[in-house]
């Protein structure tokens, strides 16, 4: 059975996979302030099932584990859930972030980090998702875009590069449906962060560069759109076609 978040309209809780007492206390203390239900695990392969067990509407996620590390328990859940993932990762790791988001996860927090800036995090992911699940479906005809060849269902959520099927992670396809929504405006680092993760981002904007460095990889498939994701000097990033 796929886990799934909880139901609309239920109390949103938090499960908070992470080996250091002292920090776990201090997460639980402060998003129980904020009024979440809050899961607790110091132990990797404890985590992975108290997520399935439980379904939390977010995961905070630690990568140096015991049992089983934060990016094998970040593979798993992503193949069996879109629940939200946020990584905690040490100072100055930035391989770690890059395979973090690889791997699924929607955001990243570098340690130490402060508690109030991880209490926004996980609200504003939470405002972004469930302000997705309540929004209503455009018209079927704003559904889907066409950029050269490639094509973007919205209404299935699948992008197709000449004919084949793209295989995107899901923040991959929302930032492509972005561009191709927008055809021809940039967008700022900044603007793509707001829009994409759904938040004011507080830190770097590698993020966005990543992504964009990944989906540039998928369209080289393709000469016609291989240079489409066009870099704006001091800006951002628009696609062109």
């Amino acid at each position: 059975m796929p886990l799934q978040p909880e139901a609309q309209g239920t109390e949103k809780s938090v499960l908070v996979v992470e080996d250091e007492e002292n920090l776990l206390e201090a997460l639980r203390y402060n998003l129980e302030r904020e009024g979440y239900r809050v899961h607790t695990a110091t132990d990797g392969g404890d985590g992975l099932e108290l997520a399935r067990r439980v379904k939390p509407s977010l995961v905070l996620l630690d990568i140096m584990l015991p049992t089983l590390d934060g990016f094998e328990i970040c593979r798993i859940l992503r193949r069996e859930s879109e629940v939200p993932i946020l990584m905690l990762t040490a100072k100055g790791e930035e391989v770690d972030r890059v395979v973090g988001l690889e791997l699924g996860a929607d955001d990243y927090i570098t340690k130490p980090f402060s508690i109030r800036e991880l209490v926004a995090r996980v609200r504003n992911t939470l405002r972004r998702t469930r302000h997705l699940e309540e929004s209503p479906a455009p018209e079927a005809d704003a559904r889907n875009y066409r950029v050269g060849n490639l094509e973007i269902d919205l209404n299935s959520h699948e992008a197709r590069l000449a004919g084949q099927p793209l295989n995107l992670k899901p923040k991959e396809f929302d930032l492509l449906a972005l561009l191709a929504a927008n055809k021809g405006r940039a967008f700022t680092r900044d603007q793509i962060l707001e829009k994409v993760w759904g938040y004011d981002y507080i830190g770097q904007t590698r993020t966005v560069d990543v992504y964009v460095s990944w989906l540039r990889e998928k369209l080289r498939a393709d000469p016609t759109t291989a240079e489409s994701i066009v870099t704006i000097r001091g800006v951002g990033y628009r696609l062109d076609g």
